[in-house]
């Protein structure tokens, strides 16, 4: 048993917002549905002295919260939610294998830096069940254990690191000596002689009807953090065909007994071994040039996908048990905009050596236009954005001094 227990029901946004909270900051807690189960719901009540509020999370200690906010649940453990100082070096906006490179880098080079990240450390790469293709680990590692290396290696360097808190917006209004302002979600303003954003990306959406109110009760983004959910489960689906599509699609054999794999293209595009392990799976079906139509649900469960063949016109519905989502990126520019140069996908765009439309602004990883959304290559960007960031210190550095 885990030390915390979420009473819940797949249906509650709150819930499942909350379930997402606490994987993203890698915390084991047990689920229960009350929908399923009576004497939850008798439990729920007597907490409540008759109420029926969800989620209602039960702690160690005893501590109950009830509806909790992100921010109540950051608080209960122990997240620092506040800048230590007003004024750094380095802002690092992101918390990923990208940015925390470029933190342990910028330490190791006496740049006082800060790494500030609107979810969990870690990034997209601690929730991935297996990194095989990490250089240094022959047999591959699990994303969490990697991630919480890199975490431990910035901790040791004394890197101030901020999770749970959002940047709001970056500019320069009212800010001397050409520094950059961050505001912060937590309320805070900060400053910084620098910007690295590495903000990564989020998973795609379907855009189909239906999809919205089934994303955590059925629809999933992460087999990883939900796949344990449906252990025992006849049929799932993973909808995608690319490396990350068929990684967790092995992942999920764990727990189904049978995978549907539904590829819109009319071929997959994984590696060559990850495709071959997958056709010679009797535990996988692939249905390649066929599209998502519709996403049916009830009481906050699947009940049916709507496919088409894309080359006949057919279509039907299959009854997978839930269905994973493994379509692609966006990237997590929405505060940008209006401030940096975005493409037309909103990935901020390099205008040189890392650098960004505005000065002192760098970017690396997966958010920068042009990277090639890969594990190794966004340490390396981190790494090499640091530099840039190094040299734009320099400079800084002169034209302080002349004006001192």
């Amino acid at each position: 048993m885990a030390d915390i227990t979420m009473y819940g029901a797949p249906w509650c946004p709150d819930c499942r917002r909350s379930k997402k909270f606490l994987t993203e900051q890698r915390v084991p807690f047990d689920w229960i549905d009350v929908g399923q189960d009576a004497a939850a719901l008798a439990r729920i009540q007597e907490i409540q002295h008759g109420g029926r509020s969800i989620p209602t999370i039960v702690f160690a200690d005893g501590a109950v919260l009830i509806e909790p906010t992100n921010e109540d649940l950051a608080k209960k453990l122990g997240l620092t939610l506040e800048a230590k100082r007003s004024c750094y070096d380095l802002a690092i906006v992101g918390g990923g294998p990208a940015g925390l490179a470029a933190a342990i880098y910028a330490a190791r080079e006496g740049i006082d830096a800060i790494v500030i990240d609107r979810g969990a450390l870690g990034g997209q790469a601690s929730i991935t069940e297996c990194v095989d293709n990490y250089p240094g680990f022959p047999e591959g590692v699990s994303g969490a254990d990697l991630a919480a290396r890199f975490i431990e290696q910035a901790t040791r360097y004394g890197v101030e690191l901020l999770s749970a808190v959002s940047v709001e917006h970056i500019g320069r209004d009212d800010v001397e000596q050409g520094d950059v302002a961050l505001k912060l979600g937590n309320g805070q303003d900060i400053s910084a002689h620098a910007v690295l954003i590495a903000t990564g990306t989020t998973y795609r959406r379907l855009n189909v009807p239906g999809e919205e109110g089934l994303i955590g009760s059925g629809l999933h983004f992460c087999a990883t953090c939900d796949a344990p959910f449906y252990r025992g489960a006849d049929d799932l689906m993973v909808i995608g065909g690319g490396n990350s599509a068929l990684e967790e699609s092995m992942y999920l054999t764990r727990f189904a007994k049978h995978v549907q794999i539904v590829q819109r293209g009319d071929h997959l595009t994984a590696s060559s071994l990850l495709q071959d392990k997958v056709k010679n799976d009797p535990r996988f079906d692939v249905m390649v040039n066929t599209e998502i139509v519709s996403l049916a649900g009830k009481d906050g469960k699947l009940t049916g996908v709507e496919v088409r063949d894309r080359a006949t016109g057919e279509a039907k519905t299959l009854h997978p048990t839930a269905a994973f989502v493994y379509i692609g990126q966006t990237p997590q520019t929405e505060f940008l905009r209006g401030t940096l140069e975005l493409d037309e996908r909103g990935f901020v765009v390099d205008t040189g050596d890392f650098n960004t439309s505005m000065p002192g602004v760098c970017v690396a990883g997966d958010v920068r236009a042009g990277s090639t959304k890969q594990l190794g290559s966004a340490v390396g960007d981190g790494i090499a954005a640091l530099l840039a960031v190094r040299r734009y210190l320099e400079i800084h550095d002169q034209i302080a001094a002349r004006a001192g």
